[in-house]
């Protein structure tokens, strides 16, 4: 992909479709993004990125996007992303992920045939792995154990259906466990987010959840390098795992944190922060992308302390709590 090509980002507003859209557009790539926001028609802006208002759900928003976009490359990103939400929400997670990815293929079957379609898959996708099964390679049986992950391997084989049957270019990329400054809702952002609502004595403990899992965490510059290679290198009806292939337990991740912190903090485990199916561990083998040329470049104590400093701009930007002298702090 040449610079000046035209790339579509579903889900360009997200946590990882924010950063590849920085990614595309300091290589010279006319970016479309789409949102799901209400907007008023097309939006432009001077940096070469355009907004597109589109539920995915919707088929002929899907083909209004394409239309404008006429993209390349597309990188479908969008979707209902966190698993215990799925549980509460199984349908919608349905219709977000699957009708969504199934949208964006059929519509670029009829009008952009030649593009490049990169789908976000998940390592949900293979579920619980047994010791022998890790590090997981994409051959692995998917055995996904929440409606999210089955959401994910619904849209993982509808790509690859749409390869072999109509000659799509697509892609199935699975990253693991991307984190990074500006992601919410995983356990570094929460630990992260936590140790600095102590800090500036919003709260007086850091809530967590189960501490012995095991999970092979990204950072997500690393992980949007691995997206754009795919464009490029990714093979037609493929799979690859985007992990660091490396597992790191939480309760390491919650010491690296706290090592950081400028005051104690306090830790009480949290009942209602676990998960009905919670994979004890997960990390990925990496060596089918890594044949490609990529490898990981950010290690995980630096993505560690950008999160934490992330979280602690946010809450330096309102006023803490005014404390009594001697007095505790109120959670």
């Amino acid at each position: 992909m040449s610079p000046g090509h035209r790339c579509l980002i579903t889900g360009a507003a997200g946590f990882i479709g924010s950063y590849l859209t920085e990614l595309l557009l300091a290589e010279g790539q006319e970016v479309f993004g789409t949102i799901h926001r209400r907007h008023h028609g097309l939006t432009h802006l001077s940096d070469g990125r355009h907004l597109v208002p589109c539920d995915l759900r919707e088929r002929r928003q899907v083909a209004a996007a394409f239309e404008q976009a006429r993209p390349a490359v597309v990188y479908h990103l969008a979707a209902q992303s966190l698993p215990l939400v799925s549980w509460e929400r199984p349908a919608a997670t349905f219709r977000a992920n699957a009708l969504g990815t199934l949208n964006v293929l059929q519509v670029a079957r009829e009008l952009t045939p030649d593009a490049v379609i990169v789908v976000a898959g998940s390592s949900a996708e293979y579920g619980s792995l047994a010791p022998e099964a890790v590090p997981v390679h994409e051959n692995a049986p998917l055995l996904a154990t929440s409606p999210y992950g089955i959401s994910k391997v619904a849209a993982d084989l509808l790509a690859g259906l749409f390869a072999r049957a109509y000659g799509l270019h697509t892609v199935c990329a699975r990253p693991f466990f991307v984190t990074g400054p500006g992601k919410t809702g995983d356990v570094c952002s929460d630990i992260a987010r936590g140790i600095a609502a102590v800090e500036r004595g919003r709260q007086r403990t850091l809530r967590v959840g189960n501490l012995e899992a095991v999970r092979d965490f990204l950072d997500v510059r690393d992980a949007v390098r691995a997206l754009r290679l795919l464009a490029d290198k990714g093979g037609r009806g493929e799979a690859y795992n985007i992990c660091s292939g490396q597992g790191r337990k939480i309760s390491g991740v919650l010491s690296a944190l706290l090592s950081m912190a400028v005051e104690p903090v306090p830790v009480v485990q949290d009942e209602q922060r676990l998960r009905p199916l919670d994979e004890p561990v997960v990390i990925g083998d990496n060596s089918r992308l890594r044949a490609l040329g990529w490898q990981p470049e950010i290690a995980l104590d630096e993505t560690l302390s950008d999160v934490l400093a992330y979280w602690r701009a946010l809450a330096s930007e309102t006023p803490s709590p005014k404390r009594r002298a001697g007095s505790a702090v109120r959670p």
